[in-house]
């Protein structure tokens, strides 16, 4: 029998955090978003509140949560400000996930329990400057020299990777074995790492309270333990961990459509025009509606896509068509937000227009839209 009821923990979490972002970001917004400023204090709260780690056992000092449950935490902060929930979501998805899938119990126990707080974040380091669609363009490299990995290149656009409590990344890097055979590695450094240099990027034009970064590795040597996983398993470990990432990002393109249609619905019923709300008229009522059904739409399609990962079934598929519906869905509904406004929705005093530009990301990070039709249609046995 099908049940679409949510369980009362995911409607307990989904209060936390909504009335969290109500009370806590939404007043903060607009101001750290047009000064360009990361918020440490805000990240601390959410760790309080064990918004990082959620889906973590508590022996690692996670909460031990379903996917679910992490989804609707991200999905209700995207609903406020896509800059915060851009640090929950890469930090949980990019940052703790794959050390807590594929790190030893010795990584395990020496990184996961600070990076469960809200004190200490941590990123993945992929993109470069000339590889992003094309993850196997990496240029990066690191060499094995007397039980050290020494690591040389550059990442770009990177999450969560030079604020002060940036603790280290993961990053992919090509092995060349004894053979001559390239391979793809991942390996942890942590911040303070001679040889490791991490520069905030400024000037974006969404997420502006987020930490974005460009990181420089020259001569980086770091124990040959730091290895995540074993050799050559990095494309696996990049692959499995943007599965999971996509839902993450699909929850900021759910919660960035909710928002947006709600600032919509409200505005739309108290501006005035020929004498009479708005929202009374067809044209008005009818965006507002297709906004409404396309948010079920997604709603529906990102929910299962996590039921199936929590219930240990496949969900590669569905989790490419979530990441790519809602983060279409949110540019639509965005777009449309900002018609219903009209000349006040592209005014900065008004929320519509950061949403606007904060939903744009979505359809290009972790796997741009075509990239998730390519990965869809090989899925169908194209």
């Amino acid at each position: 029998m099908m049940n679409f009821d949510l369980s009362e923990e995911h409607n307990m979490v989904r209060n936390m955090v909504r009335e969290f972002a109500e009370r806590e970001i939404k007043p903060v917004a607009r101001e750290l978003d047009e000064k360009e400023v990361f918020s440490y204090e805000l990240t601390k709260r959410m760790g309080d509140l064990g918004l990082f780690g959620m889906y973590i056992p508590e022996e690692y000092g996670g909460q031990g949560t379903d996917t679910l449950s992490y989804i609707i935490a991200v999905e209700e902060l995207a609903r406020v400000d896509g800059s915060q929930a851009a640090t929950l979501a890469a930090h949980n998805s990019l940052g703790i996930g794959p050390l807590y899938q594929f790190g030893t119990p010795e990584q395990k126990k020496k990184y996961l329990p600070q990076l469960c707080t809200g004190e200490a974040l941590w990123s993945f380091g992929l993109t470069e400057p000339n590889a992003g669609s094309d993850s196997r363009g990496s240029k990066t490299t690191a060499v094995l020299v007397n039980d050290e990995w020494v690591i040389n290149g550059s990442k770009i656009f990177i999450t969560n990777g030079a604020s002060e409590i940036s603790k280290g990344c993961t990053v992919q890097a090509i092995f060349e074995d004894e053979h001559g055979k390239k391979q793809f590695n991942t390996i942890i450094v942590e911040s303070e790492t001679a040889g490791f240099r991490r520069v905030p990027m400024h000037g974006k034009m969404m997420w502006r309270a987020s930490d974005t970064s460009e990181l420089f590795f020259d001569d980086v040597r770091v124990p040959k333990e730091n290895l995540l996983g074993s050799v050559g398993q990095g494309s696996k470990i990049m692959l499995t961990t943007l599965d999971a990432g996509r839902l993450s990002i699909a929850a900021m393109g759910l919660g960035a459509a909710q928002g947006a249609y709600e600032l919509s619905l409200a505005y739309a019923k108290e501006r005035k025009q020929f004498g009479q709300p708005i929202s009374s008229f067809q044209a008005i009522a009818f965006k507002l509606a297709d906004m409404a059904m396309k948010i079920e739409l997604a709603r529906n399609l990102l929910y299962k896509a996590c039921w199936l990962k929590d219930q240990g079934r496949p969900y590669g598929k569905e989790a490419a068509m979530s990441k790519l519906y809602c983060s279409e869905i949110a540019r639509e509904v965005a777009d449309e937000a900002v018609q219903i406004h009209g000349g006040y929705g592209l005014m900065k005093e008004y929320d519509v227009e950061r949403f606007y530009r904060d939903q744009r990301l979505l359809q290009i990070g972790e796997g741009t839209s075509e990239i998730q039709r390519l990965v869809i249609s090989r899925l169908i046995g194209c």
